[in-house]
């Protein structure tokens, strides 16, 4: 009895392996277009009066900022700097979807790099690595 459940506990281990590697293999064979869509991405928003247009780069870098040529005489320099800030932050958030949604074939939803893309939070990339060492202690203990 114990026989066979070790032999179908290993089989569910072996597709669970052949999955994970199916996966692998196919974001390597697919690396250098993600790459080049990665690279070549940007995001546009646009003020709600639409006076303001941000792009973005994947980082969320402005790479270009349109300003209608009207906008000095609707906005003083305080309200200009705001609404060019947040122009600029909703480029960004677009850019962020973008790369999750291009990335979401390629990694699990609850994966570190997904949930940095969401939280921006850097222990997002290492919870996993975080346990591994907490869990590698208690074993040493």
């Amino acid at each position: 009895m114990a026989q066979t459940a070790d032999r179908d506990g290993n089989r569910a281990l072996r597709a669970r392996l052949d999955d994970v590697y199916g996966q692998y293999q196919r974001l390597r064979s697919d690396l250098d277009q993600i790459q080049r869509r990665l690279t070549d991405l940007r995001a546009t928003a646009e003020s709600a009066d639409g006076l303001i247009r941000a792009t973005v780069g994947p980082r969320g870098q402005l790479v270009d900022l349109h300003l209608d040529r009207h906008i000095h005489r609707d906005l003083d320099p305080t309200e200009l700097s705001r609404e060019i800030v947040a122009t600029t932050a909703a480029a960004a958030a677009k850019a962020t979807a973008e790369i999750e949604r291009l990335m979401a074939g390629y990694l699990p939803a609850d994966s570190g790099p997904m949930r940095f893309l969401r939280d921006d939070d850097l222990g997002s990339l290492l919870s996993r690595q975080d346990a591994a060492v907490r869990e590698a202690g208690r074993d040493g203990e």
